[in-house]
């Protein structure tokens, strides 16, 4: 990506950042495939300001690192030095598809937690924790796969849509 584009995402992720500190809440639209199968690239989130102590494992939350925006599920809590040496509280956190977790979330870096989903125009329930099915399993290990499943996914979406126009 050009510099341009990378100067266009820093400035949409401040704003979305600004909105969320200054309204307490934010929708936004994911773009991403690390938290396939529970949240699909299009799915639109709605976000409500949290602080790190209110949120707990297994619920999903928005973060703002060097300038890019990640939603991403907290599996745990943790105690991390900060640049200055002093101890911190941070949340670990991981996208369900990602094997590794990602470095130490701030509570500087924190926006909120993902309070809501729409996938086209209905609301999808966010499971409460990753799952470990083996689909799951295999979206982990395989790129290839993961690009299959959201085929199949969009797929099945245009026929669901497609078969409640007909009914209509």
């Amino acid at each position: 990506m050009d510099e341009q584009g990378n100067a266009s995402i820093e400035l949409a992720c401040g704003l979305a950042e600004e909105v969320v500190r200054t309204f307490g809440e934010v929708r936004l639209r994911v773009f991403g495939t690390s938290m396939v199968p529970s949240i699909l690239p299009g799915d639109l989130v709605s976000i409500q300001r949290a602080s790190l102590n209110e949120i707990s494992p297994g619920e999903v939350v928005l973060y703002l690192r060097k300038g890019r925006l990640f939603v991403h599920r907290a599996v745990d809590r943790n105690v991390a030095a900060t640049a200055d040496y002093a101890e911190e509280s941070c949340l670990i956190t991981r996208g369900d598809r990602l094997r590794h977790n990602d470095p130490p979330v701030s509570s500087s870096e924190l926006l909120g937690r993902v309070v809501c989903i729409e996938r086209g125009n209905r609301k999808v329930e966010l499971p409460a924790v990753a799952s470990n099915q083996p689909i799951t399993r295999l979206l982990q290990s395989s790129d290839r796969f993961t690009y299959l499943y959201l085929r199949l996914a969009a797929c099945w979406r245009t026929i669901f849509l497609w078969g409640a126009k007909c009914r209509a």
